[in-house]
């Protein structure tokens, strides 16, 4: 397969799978099975590509939280963002400090994966027909920032998966769980992504990758995730997760049968 098509087909997973709540993860272990694998730095730009596209998505509530950070409002939305986004930091510099290192079997990946897909299986029939709140609360914030913790550990987990499911199961409604969920991933995977990067070119003693895929990667993993966000919102309009529950599921089972 020629690299340019590798480059391209990367870039669609990610972007595709960096938000909905079926794991990046699980998606590129079975792409590895026939993909060449990629550096480090080059999967950093890619999922640089999909987090600045959610910006784009929700503009207008990115806009509000630069422009009328004053308002009450926007800072007490402002204020649980950071909380959450702390608690990540701080917990993933725990993490570090102590040498955690994530599993490299397929394994963990594919029972995280399963173990999400009947959680928003189980958890949408127990919600069926209750009300739920537009208001994200202080204990949702944390809880939103102990899901993403729970989400690194766990890889196949989904970070967006973890934190919806989180949010969800506390009352928050679907359009406000992903809201706030994928703009607090703008600054968690970015600064992620930074420590990765500085790693990456610190071993390889500098900046050596070549432009031309850097850049197809990250404008196919950007374009692809606006693509991706915006159908999700809309999809969620008139559906439930349930259709990603089954999904992940059947991932799962795929993943233990095809990655060894």
């Amino acid at each position: 397969m020629p690299d340019w098509l590798q480059i391209v087909l990367l870039g669609i997973i990610e972007g595709i799978t960096e938000f909905l709540p079926v794991s990046s993860t699980g998606h590129l272990l079975i792409a590895q099975q026939w993909l060449d694998r990629q550096s480090d730095v080059f999967n950093v730009f890619i999922q640089s590509g999909a987090v600045l596209a959610v910006l784009v998505v929700f503009k207008e509530r990115s806009l509000q939280l630069v422009i009328h950070w004053r308002d009450a409002e926007v800072r007490d939305y402002l204020f649980k963002m950071g909380a959450a986004f702390g608690i990540t930091c701080v917990g993933g510099l725990a993490l570090k400090m102590s040498d955690f290192e994530l599993p490299e079997t397929a394994t963990p990946v594919a029972l995280a994966l399963l173990v999400g897909g009947i959680l928003f299986v189980g958890l949408e029939a127990w919600l069926k027909g209750k009300p739920l709140s537009e208001t994200i609360t202080w204990p949702i914030a944390v809880a939103i920032g102990v899901g993403q913790l729970v989400a690194a550990v766990f890889p196949g987990a989904s970070r967006s998966g973890t934190t919806i499911l989180v949010a969800m199961a506390m009352g928050l409604n679907r359009k406000m769980a992903v809201e706030f969920t994928f703009l607090l991933g703008v600054p968690t995977l970015l600064a992620a992504g930074a420590v990765e990067l500085l790693g990456a070119l610190k071993d390889e003693g500098g900046f050596t990758e070549p432009i031309g895929p850097l850049i197809l990667g990250t404008v196919i993993s950007a374009v692809t995730a606006f693509a991706a966000v915006k159908w999700l919102l809309g999809f969620l309009q008139r559906n439930t997760f349930v259709a990603f529950g089954w999904y992940r599921i059947v991932l799962g089972i795929v993943v233990l049968i095809l990655v060894k």
